[in-house]
């Protein structure tokens, strides 16, 4: 599946990329590519696969988010940039904060949002549960976000206690997200979660439907939670 592929399915989902746009996706492929050779950003590596598997994947949250332009965005474990960058690139006045624990992917993160001339891109080297209890961070946001991050019992104490009360949680999780997330309904509404929200996604040459789960923010999370950094996965919610 060529450039072409991934833009007009992306377009069959009503976003539409300007030439800029995807100058910009095409600078964001060569440093994954060459950033890539030393420090293991992506097991995918063919980069036609990185176009759908990747920025195609990530684009897909404009399904349920909408417009971001003026909306304050983090994406917690956010790797190689994965979903923040991509809607950064579709959203360029949204105010989007990358968090990251490894502080080799911090510098990759960086050195993409310095080529595409986002220097108003936060990125945070640090644990999403100090984040949670950090004034600076706690319940700021109006998306908070993860791909492939943990279980959403986890996924839910990282990133509600982010979330202001109306805001929400997007997660991108794979076929069994309804069945995870019914296991985490008690968590859910412990940090203040309200009804959780399927949409799937289907994307080209992938067999395997995934799911949009967006989780809203109806009360503020109670101070206990996040608890500590490394609790929220050895003793799920």
């Amino acid at each position: 599946m060529g450039e072409s592929g991934w833009l007009s399915q992306a377009a069959a989902w009503g976003v539409a990329l300007s030439s800029p746009q995807v100058a910009q996706f095409g600078r964001y492929l060569a440093l994954l590519l060459a950033w890539n050779e030393r420090l293991n950003l992506t097991a995918v590596r063919e980069p036609a696969a990185i176009e759908q598997r990747h920025f195609l994947d990530s684009l897909s949250c404009a399904l349920v988010t909408g417009d971001l332009n003026g909306r304050a965005f983090i994406d917690v474990g956010s790797g190689a940039g994965f979903p923040g960058l991509p809607l950064k690139i579709l959203f360029p006045q949204m105010q989007l904060t990358l968090v990251e624990s490894v502080a080799k992917k911090t510098d990759f993160l960086l050195t993409v949002a310095a080529d595409l001339g986002f220097d108003d891109v936060a990125v945070v080297v640090e644990r999403a549960e100090t984040l949670g209890q950090s004034p600076a961070h706690r319940e700021r946001y109006d998306w908070a976000a993860a791909r492939g991050v943990a279980e959403m019992r986890v996924l839910a104490e990282y990133l509600l206690p982010l979330c202001r009360v109306g805001g929400q949680m997007l997660a991108q999780k794979g076929s069994g997200a309804m069945a995870e997330t019914a296991v985490a309904a008690q968590a859910i509404e412990t940090l203040g979660g309200g009804t959780p929200h399927f949409t799937p996604v289907h994307l080209p040459g992938r067999e395997e439907s995934h799911y949009l789960v967006v989780i809203p923010k109806v009360a503020a999370t109670p101070s206990a939670y996040p608890r500590r950094p490394g609790m929220p996965g050895k003793r799920p919610l």
